[in-house]
């Protein structure tokens, strides 16, 4: 059971409205290698964890990676609340606002939206842990390319917390991996 505190995990402060990083950051909020999809690929993957010290770092990181969705979210509601339909259309999102508003939906930043397809669970901890590593990897790249295309100071600061949390979260999986591989390959006495 998780408790909720209604506030963000990381202020989001936007300084002007900005439909083209609006647009970029949808890769973080509906995509591959984004907050949904490492949330739920978490949350999946630790059912089969061999131990409940790994269960539970895996449920935390899990339950983390939706406050950082939700901090994603919040980004670009902030960078598009104000936006005006003749806008919107000049940003080239058009088409999502035909179908959806302003609402603020899991696609990715071309439009495609989010499937399950792009999680894995294999019921095999070492792999899942490989996978999780790299999934980490990913989004702290993803981060580190969408900092290059902001100029919002705001928006750069948010983005430097969340690929900051990418890489604690590679090293725990990390730490993780080698716990239960000293855990599977150990002798058991019963």
């Amino acid at each position: 059971m998780w408790l909720y505190e209604k506030k963000l995990e990381y202020p989001v402060r936007v300084d002007k409205m900005d439909l083209r990083m609006a647009k970029y950051l949808f890769t973080q909020y509906g995509g591959p290698d984004g907050e949904l999809s490492a949330a739920i690929r978490y949350l999946t993957q630790r059912f089969t964890m061999p131990t409940n010290r790994a269960k539970g770092l895996f449920t935390d990181i899990g339950t983390e990676e939706m406050a950082h969705w939700e901090i994603i979210g919040t980004m670009i509601y902030k960078l598009t609340k104000d936006a005006t339909p003749e806008q919107i259309k000049e940003a080239d999102l058009g088409g999502f606002y035909a179908i959806r508003n302003k609402a603020v939906f899991p696609v990715d930043s071309v439009g495609n939206p989010w499937t399950a397809s792009y999680i894995q669970a294999h019921g095999d901890p070492i792999a899942d842990l490989h996978e999780d590593m790299a999934a980490e990897q990913k989004a702290r790249a993803t981060y580190e390319h969408l900092i290059r295309l902001s100029d919002d100071p705001g928006v750069i600061d948010t983005l430097r917390f969340l690929r900051e949390r990418e890489v604690v979260h590679f090293q725990r999986f990390g730490e993780a991996l080698n716990y239960v591989q000293e855990h599977l390959e150990s002798k058991k006495y019963y």
